[in-house]
């Protein structure tokens, strides 16, 4: 029952948006069937493969496991999105329906749990979300098969969004191969 009132409040609150299902618009940071990807500050400089994820609806709005006992609605944790894979809703099980209602149930599930930053995060929140719609008829999804599909995969919303998520690692990169020059 909480499930069913959580996806009639997403439906809802997207309803009053208007956006149109399935069309991708970065200006109103609608992601819709996206799983959608963000740096992290200091973690990603150091790892760029590693980020912070989320999950949006069918009509883009972006849910994250943000934090201790709490999944956010279109505010992710560390910012607007960088990066987006964008999933075939009809290999979800119930298609479009079926999309939103385990991302609602992954929510309510996440929103009870502690945040672990190596083993229980926002990208085993995602996997969850999979996991519970069957996407592609698996239900093995993880934060590793995630991690690397974004990787592989993802798209960037813009040449900036590009530059944010890798400039900081090669500044780095950059100083220490001089340091290690010089020295």
């Amino acid at each position: 029952m909480a499930s069913i009132t959580m996806y009639h409040r997403l439906n809802e609150m997207d309803n009053e948006d208007g956006a149109d299902s399935g069309k991708i618009d970065v200006a109103k940071n609608r992601f819709p069937f996206c799983i959608v990807w963000t740096p992290i500050p200091v973690l990603t400089w150091l790892f760029p493969f590693i980020g912070h994820m989320g999950i949006a609806t069918s009509k883009g709005v972006i849910r994250d496991f943000a934090g201790p006992y709490y999944v956010s609605e279109d505010n992710m944790a560390f910012g607007n999105p960088t990066r987006y894979m964008q999933l075939d809703a009809k290999k979800a099980a119930q298609g479009s329906s079926g999309w939103d209602t385990a991302i609602a149930d992954a929510s309510k599930i996440y929103d009870g749990r502690i945040h672990n930053l190596c083993c229980d995060n926002c990208h085993s929140h995602v996997a969850t979300a999979l996991n519970l719609m069957t996407y592609d008829g698996r239900s093995s999804w993880n934060m590793i098969k995630l991690c690397f599909q974004m990787l592989v995969f993802g798209r960037y919303v813009s040449k900036a969004a590009m530059f944010k998520s890798w400039l900081p690692f090669l500044i780095i990169l950059t100083i220490i191969i001089t340091a290690a020059i010089l020295l």
